[in-house]
């Protein structure tokens, strides 16, 4: 018996599932996208039919919500993808879960595939996160196609920005989660957490809660349950919506500043490394990114290089005393000053 279709399907017309599906439209190209949303990083080429949309879905109400939207509005193969980490218990089984639930949505074609999670120093969720994205980026590689869609909410995002605050990360953490990267999108970072949860009611869709997203013992859940509604309650409504407004504020001066840095990269070489004197002359905006993405060039993950890495690589251009200095950075990179040379080594771990 073949899935209903949009119209058949009750709950259809539900207003919170129209504008997920409206999100998903300005995405793959069927509907005009604000000028708000755009970024530098986002790609509006609409796809041909033949191409599929991949959707990562976890079995919580955002990537469920997603999934059935892309199911209505596209116009090519959808393709729900799940990543079972290996964290729960009974993970096998709530993989399986969802594997029927997306085949019940309409999609496609279904991809289930397990990961073995090293966190090797790292946070375990950051970890999680890196295989996750491995897994996402070579089903898309076998798929042929560059649209992954991903279900982060307005909400997500300002929890992420508030934590980055908090950890004083610098620009890019205030600027918050992109819209757009590489073949990954991000339609409902304008749709609140609410909403695909009432949309998810009105589909008569049931949706998993990730225990983990309840624990205390992780900073994101104390965030989401405590620090934001206390912060709610003692500031006045709209902190979240503050929070995900200045995200967008800054994200253009980031991207600018990014794009300028990536510009005077083009000159660097990674076996020579930095001349210091070529750098003081430069802006410290420009100055500062160019180090991260030579960490970053040399092996540093990204996500693990904070704002207190990248101020002690800084203070390596100006120092000037007990020469040689080094700097211990995440990924077994090390920064070396020797002379007016700063480089970046990166050490194999057996």
């Amino acid at each position: 018996m073949s899935p209903p279709t949009e119209h058949e399907r009750p709950g259809s017309t539900d207003p919170s599932f129209h504008a997920i599906r409206k999100a998903v439209e300005r995405v793959i190209g069927l509907e005009p996208v604000e000028e708000s949303l755009r970024s530098a990083e986002e790609s509006r080429t609409p796809q041909p039919p033949t191409v599929p949309v991949l959707v990562a879905c976890s079995g919580g109400a955002d990537s469920l919500a997603l999934l059935a939207a892309t199911v209505a509005v596209a116009n090519r193969p959808v393709i729900g993808v799940t990543v079972d980490h290996g964290l729960q218990d009974n993970s096998a089984v709530l993989a399986e879960n969802v594997v029927a639930q997306m085949a019940g949505l309409g999609a496609t074609e279904t991809v289930s595939v397990r990961v073995h999670v090293e966190p090797d120093g790292r946070g375990i969720e950051a970890a999680a996160r890196e295989a996750r994205y491995a897994v996402l980026t070579e089903v898309a590689g076998r798929f042929q196609t560059d649209v992954v869609l991903l279900g982060h909410t307005f909400d997500d995002q300002a929890e992420t920005v508030l934590l980055g605050l908090t950890r004083g990360s610098g620009g890019r953490s205030l600027a918050g989660m992109r819209h757009a990267f590489e073949a990954f999108h991000r339609p409902l970072l304008t749709i609140t957490r609410a909403q695909t949860e009432a949309a998810c009611r009105a589909l008569g869709i049931t949706w998993w809660i990730d225990p983990h997203n309840q624990d205390p013992r992780f900073t994101r859940s104390r965030l989401r349950h405590v620090v934001l509604p206390l912060l709610e309650q003692e500031l006045g409504p709209g902190v979240a919506a503050s929070l995900v407004r200045t995200a967008d504020q800054v994200r253009r001066d980031v991207d600018a500043l990014d794009d300028l840095a990536a510009q005077a990269m083009e000159a660097y070489d990674a076996s020579q490394g930095f001349e210091v004197g070529e750098l003081t002359s430069t802006p410290a905006a420009i100055r500062t990114r160019m180090l991260r993405l030579a960490a970053v060039i040399a092996g540093c993950p990204p996500g693990e290089l904070f704002a207190v890495h990248i101020d002690a690589l800084d203070a390596q251009v100006a120092n000037t005393t007990h020469l040689p200095k080094s700097i211990q950075l995440p990924g077994h990179v090390t920064a070396i000053r020797t002379g007016t040379t700063l480089r970046f080594v990166h050490e194999s771990k057996d």
